[in-house]
């Protein structure tokens, strides 16, 4: 019998290949997708990305959707106890696990897993570890498409916001940035790929910076 997982969705790149990866081993039933919402913005944090094409892409993938809403600047405690109750309610349904794209930030991996010690389930990183030059040579080689989406100024030019992750992408990043942004570089939302029926139609709107550090395209469903 096949592991039921939940999966946290971030509507990027790493949390596709991760859940392209979890599927590929045969073992596991990814019965949804986790998201959390920023109250009152209607999109998700720090992708940006607004909830109607983050609806697009579970659509075309054939997944169910759970949201969970935190309003704008709520406690980590406030986070925490959403979290906590849609948690218990998938442990209630036979969930296990729950799946998530993390590669090598050790602090964050060592807090998703306590935290979900305490009602009971397990953490699963599918890409935990990976080089990150050669997976994001292989994200491309399997057909994914993504698109920049949000840039850190503190970390990269904002004029890489916008752009499409491709080779050329890849070739323009300065030597010290991650190719797969995991020091939190850049995010991305994924359109296209293996995982999906069909592609997330959208169309690019303008380039904004908010809280004087953070460059974001706008993304319009299409």
């Amino acid at each position: 019998m096949k592991e039921k997982v939940l999966f946290s969705w971030s509507s990027g790149k790493d949390s596709a290949f991760a859940l392209h990866e979890l599927e590929q081993t045969g073992n596991s039933e990814v019965i949804a997708l986790l998201t959390t919402i920023t109250g009152g913005y209607e999109r998700i944090s720090m992708h940006g990305i607004r909830v109607a094409l983050l609806e697009q892409q579970a659509e075309n993938m054939g997944m169910y959707l759970e949201r969970v809403h935190i309003p704008k600047d709520a406690s980590i405690e406030k986070y925490e106890t959403a979290m906590r109750e849609t948690l218990l309610g998938y442990k209630g349904k036979g969930v296990a696990s729950v799946g998530f794209g993390d590669l090598f930030l050790e602090d964050l991996k060592c807090y998703r897993e306590k935290r979900l010690a305490e009602v009971g389930l397990k953490a699963v990183f599918p890409l935990w570890k990976r080089d990150t030059k050669v997976l994001s040579g292989e994200f491309l080689r399997l057909g994914f498409k993504a698109v920049i989406t949000c840039v850190d100024s503190h970390a990269l030019d904002g004029q890489f916001a916008g752009r499409l992750y491709d080779e050329t992408f890849l070739a323009d990043l300065p030597a010290h940035i991650d190719p797969c942004g995991e020091n939190g570089e850049f995010h991305s939302f994924v359109y296209e790929g293996p995982i999906f029926k069909k592609p997330v139609r959208f169309s690019k709107g303008d380039v904004v910076m908010r809280d004087n550090r953070f460059y974001f395209c706008e993304l319009l469903p299409g």
